[in-house]
């Protein structure tokens, strides 16, 4: 697949992260041919409910990309969860076509009882929120979906919670959450997740 092939990618940082956080994962798809764009989601400390995140993700991609340009979408940990939500429920499928997570708590995290902020509160494992999502899980059957997860992961807890039903599930042993989105591993795994076809 030459680089002429390959779609825009658009980056969602995690809890208390910006976009500064993907700066190796940035690099290293530009160099493997990818154009690559992120956002900071404003605030990221779970004091907003993730939908109100995810359609600040919208409107990032409505200013962002031509309108109807297919794009691969890359999630960690909470930005997965917000993105999942862009997909499923503001009509993301209909663009989307990777999409990956990245250590997210699919199935929530018992980490998220740490905190009362709302955000945190839809994290947590069997909030409404996130039955809300598993519930038509299968959705995402439509597009290319790519779970990546470590099984040493500290804030994902479990990290099997990083899990779906659907599409498929790489795991790569990087020893800390944060790593897993500058770790050469991780870096290889997700360029090898958007060189595969739709």
């Amino acid at each position: 697949m030459n680089s002429s092939q390959l779609n825009p990618v658009v980056l969602v940082h995690g809890l208390t992260d910006t976009n500064a956080i993907f700066k190796p994962m940035t690099t290293y798809l530009q160099k493997h041919g990818w154009v690559v764009h992120s956002l900071d989601l404003i605030p990221s400390n779970g004091d907003y409910e993730l939908d109100r995140l995810a359609q600040q993700l919208e409107t990032y991609i409505e200013l962002t990309l031509p309108n109807q340009q297919p794009f691969d979408l890359i999630g960690f940990s909470m930005g997965g969860i917000v993105s999942r939500y862009y997909v499923q429920r503001l009509g993301g499928l209909d663009r989307v076509q990777r999409f990956i997570t990245i250590s997210s708590p699919h199935n929530g995290t018992l980490t998220a009882h740490l905190s009362q902020r709302p955000g945190c509160i839809q994290m947590r494992p069997n909030s409404s929120f996130l039955n809300d999502l598993n519930r038509d899980v299968l959705m995402l059957e439509k597009l290319n979906f790519t779970s990546i997860w470590t099984p040493m992961d500290l804030m994902i807890v479990p990290a099997t919670s990083s899990q779906l039903q659907v599409g498929r599930d790489i795991q790569v042993n990087v020893p800390l959450h944060a790593w897993m989105v500058q770790d050469p591993r991780g870096l290889q795994t997700v360029a090898n997740a958007l060189r595969e076809p739709v």
